[in-house]
């Protein structure tokens, strides 16, 4: 299966073993607790939120297809990595060939210790 059909899928799975083999050295993150074998395979939702715009409903009504709705986030600033919905960090869309990609700012919310426990 290659990454368009991953993409297409929306679920992606990293394995951390694998990642750990073929991850260079100097770009590996910092030390992370390591996950129960039985864990490693749980599938989350992986989501990066461009914004929101809160609108009436007359408004949602008038939406047409050349509509144009302000978001509450201002151009060029890091868009929220979101895991299942709840908020883990701040990343930047990228482009590596054809496909879009996430280059990862920061990582505050992603806490695997109350999960490993």
């Amino acid at each position: 299966m290659n990454l368009n059909d991953q993409f297409a899928g929306g679920d992606i799975l990293i394995d951390d073993e694998q990642m750990e083999e073929t991850a260079p050295a100097a770009a590996a993150p910092k030390a992370s607790p390591r996950l129960p074998q039985m864990m490693r395979r749980i599938p989350v939702t992986l989501t990066l939120e461009v914004g929101s715009a809160r609108i009436s409903l007359q408004e949602l009504m008038a939406i047409g297809p050349d509509s144009v709705l302000p978001l509450d986030v201002m151009a060029g600033e890091p868009l929220v990595i979101k895991v299942n919905g709840a908020a883990i960090g701040r990343a930047e869309v990228v482009v590596a060939g054809e496909q879009y990609g996430l280059k990862v700012i920061d990582l505050d919310g992603l806490n695997l210790d109350l999960i490993t426990s």
